[in-house]
């Protein structure tokens, strides 16, 4: 007996979301139905023409915004960024960015560098952790410590 396998599909809040696009802006056949997995496929492969439009000049949705700005989405929201920006807006908030901006940079950048540094540290006890290990084991075996 053969089983009968259906597409996999998305809402399309979800695929907009994968496709990095801000979804009211999208066309109502999109927001309307559903996207088939190889649908989506198609839409990253061979973008069609309002895809590619809305990823060059936006709306574009509160992550992508942020990873241009180089912030967070909360700081998105502290600086008072609620809706959709365009390329143009965000264009305009880097060359002349305000105050807001210049702090939630910062902060940014203070995260990414705690991040760093935890990474870091783990990466280390992991290593030594690895080696205590391999020496427990080794003199277990009655092989000597190198």
């Amino acid at each position: 007996m053969t089983s009968h396998r259906t597409s996999q599909t998305m809402k399309p809040a979800t695929a907009a979301k994968k496709l990095e696009v801000y979804l009211p802006a999208t066309p109502a056949e999109f927001q309307e139905g559903v996207v088939t997995r190889a649908e989506f496929d198609a839409l990253q492969t061979d973008p069609p023409q309002w895809l590619r439009d809305l990823r060059r000049d936006g709306p574009h949705p509160r992550p992508v915004v942020a990873a241009r700005l180089g912030v967070s989405i909360a700081g998105l929201a502290r600086g008072g960024v609620t809706e959709a920006l365009t390329t143009k807006q965000i264009e305009a908030l880097r060359s002349d960015p305000p105050e807001w901006l210049e702090r939630e940079r910062a902060t940014q950048a203070e995260v990414r560098k705690e991040a760093d540094r935890i990474r870091e540290k783990r990466e280390k006890q992991e290593k030594r952790e690895k080696r205590e290990k391999a020496a427990a084991r080794d003199a277990g075996r009655g092989r000597p410590r190198s």
